[in-house]
């Protein structure tokens, strides 16, 4: 354990008011001095505008002191502010909570219930990479509930991380591995990180800026180049840590396969299209607010194109003690772990543009990410940008217990069933599938529609066009909704819903056999209050918990298959 999580309240780094948002402040100021200096010229010193440069105008007047004077004022408010701003930001992590204070006018307060957490991520920005700097990000259920430490030395953000985790687990003290790097990050935290209310022996940045200066012995030369050198290896280095997960990825995609996956998808085809009415219009003769309208579009999906390849360059994904590691990013890079039982829904999805070169995408629900819009919550909300069924299987292993890939295992029943959501046309393969009279209201689809249960898992299965195989954990099940519509009624069919938390995976079956849907709510319901009650992944890692002492046992009355009736087999 080191320093940072012994429950006192601790700063973050100095230079983090201007990493938030500081240099975005300072170039806006800039960018407004240098278009209206003329105005404030004139408006502090009388200069009269003559075409002349007003700068030459001051020298003439002897009035450079007073306009340094204005400089240096400006830049003393604006240190100052920051300075405030940094003494009123701190945080503690204690044996209960992550938990942080800031505003100065303002005061806000967010804490994070260590056996409520989520996940944790730690993301590395552009340029506070340039600094050896990292926002760590602590994800808790509820919208906009996150707890964000903005900004922490590189190395650490990666100790804090570990620290909370191994808080989280529950795992005592004296029994939990040390960490090979622990105690160096605690010595380093000796140096960067100051107690709120004492002077740090150094900068936030520790000896990594402190260090690298220079000294009388190193000299100023030395202490630039380790500088680099460090910020060079930061950004080269693996984005795994070695010390708690296995240094290489159990997936690797292929930049060739990433920027596939870029260029076939549902934005180029929408491109394709822009590009086809605009060619119509400029060969018609059209006017031109058609070439107006697109034109500016189609340059603008260029850095779409480039956001998206770069954002999934250095994919990992790896296990860990504490969780599955999940890593991406090449300029800006994101490295979340998500502890055992965080994960609520999982999809595994096929689009049909895809389908020729057999590449598939996982992507889940977290209490944490779900909710969040855009790129952001996309990143966040896949595992697998794309892959094989092979990577597909190695990723499922790793999220979901109990589906091991290795078809000779005991878990070998659940890998096929995995391999028949995603592939088999429908039939007799382990699946409770829609009856034949479905038809009418899914024409193409209604031979993919089924269900099953295996390994505490349901697995539900649809989809003709592009096709999906989701998986909700029994334990992380809210609730299940049945509803029939009046021409549901007549054709004895149901819409079967399973209710997770907010997010991309919508678990969900349009067509169902009323009376199978009947007797899987039922089965859902007993197997959902069963699989919470028997749940431990609260404190995954707690040695008094039964899970970490000895195998549960099996339940009084084990989920067993469902086999279709004679009506659904129709």
């Amino acid at each position: 354990m080191t320093t940072l999580a012994d429950g006192e309240w601790h700063r973050l780094h100095p230079a983090s008011p201007l990493l938030r948002g500081g240099l975005f402040i300072v170039a806006i100021l800039g960018f407004i001095i240098s278009n209206l200096r003329e105005r404030l010229l004139d408006f502090f010193f009388h200069v009269p505008t003559y075409g002349d440069d007003p700068i030459d105008e001051l020298f003439r007047r002897g009035a450079v002191g007073w306009a340094l004077l204005g400089v240096v004022v400006i830049l003393v408010v604006i240190l100052v502010a920051f300075y405030l701003s940094w003494r009123m930001h701190t945080f503690r992590v204690s044996g209960e909570v992550v938990e942080v204070r800031s505003g100065l006018v303002f005061r806000s307060n967010r804490r994070a219930r260590l056996d409520r957490i989520q996940g944790v991520n730690i993301v590395r920005p552009f340029i506070p990479r340039l600094f050896g700097a990292a926002k760590l990000e602590v994800s808790v259920a509820g919208q906009d509930a996150n707890v964000h430490l903005a900004y922490l030395g590189s190395a650490a953000a990666d100790a804090l991380r570990r620290d909370i985790l191994h808080l989280a687990s529950g795992a005592r003290a004296a029994a939990a591995l040390p960490a090979p790097a622990s105690t160096d990050a605690a010595a380093e935290g000796e140096d960067w990180v100051e107690h709120a209310g004492t002077r740090a022996a150094g900068s936030a940045l520790g000896p990594s800026l402190g260090s690298y200066l220079g000294t009388a012995a190193g000299g100023i030369a030395g202490g630039i180049g380790g500088f680099a050198t460090d910020r060079a290896h930061e950004f080269f280095a693996p984005e795994l840590d070695p010390d708690a997960a296995p240094p290489e990825s159990v997936v690797r995609i292929p930049p060739g396969r990433l920027i596939g996956s870029v260029v076939f998808s549902g934005f180029t085809v929408f491109v394709l299209i822009a590009i086809a009415v605009l060619v119509w219009s400029v060969s018609a003769g059209g006017s031109g607010w058609l070439l107006i309208a697109i034109f500016p579009g189609l340059i603008a999906s260029l850095s779409f194109y480039f956001n998206r390849f770069t954002k999934s360059l250095r994919y990992s994904i790896a296990g860990t003690p504490d969780g599955v590691r999940v890593g991406f990013g090449l300029l800006s890079v994101s490295n979340e772990t998500l502890p055992p039982g965080r994960i609520h829904a999982v999809r595994v999805s096929q689009p049909l543009i895809w389908r020729p070169f057999g590449w598939w995408q996982v992507r889940i629900n977290t209490a944490g990410h779900s909710t969040n819009k855009g790129a952001a919550g996309e990143a966040h909300t896949t595992t697998l940008p794309v892959g094989t069924l092979t990577d597909v299987a190695r990723v499922l292993e790793l999220i979901l217990p109990g589906f091991d890939s290795d078809s000779g295992s005991e878990n070998g029943r659940e890998t096929l069933l995995v391999d028949h959501g995603v592939r088999s046309p429908g039939g007799d393969d382990g699946y409770t599938n829609a009856p034949r009279r479905a038809a009418w209201l899914r024409p193409f689809s209604w031979r993919r529609t089924g269900f099953t249960i295996a390994a505490d898992t349901v697995l539900l299965r649809r989809g003709f066009v592009s096709r999906e195989l989701v998986l909700v954990p029994l334990a992380r099940l809210q609730s299940i909704s049945i509803q029939q519509g009046p021409i549901r009624r007549m054709l004895r069919l149901a819409h079967l819903r399973v209710h997770t938390v907010a997010g991309p995976v919508i678990a969900a079956l349009p067509v169902i056999d009323v009376r199978e849907g009947e007797r899987l709510f039922e089965r859902l319901s007993a197997g959902a209050i069963s699989s919470a009650r028997a749940d431990t992944s609260h404190h995954w890692a707690d040695p008094r918990h039964p899970l970490n002492r000895a195998p549960l046992a099996p339940p009084a009355q084990p989920l067993a298959p469902v086999t279709p009736t004679a009506e659904a087999a129709l």
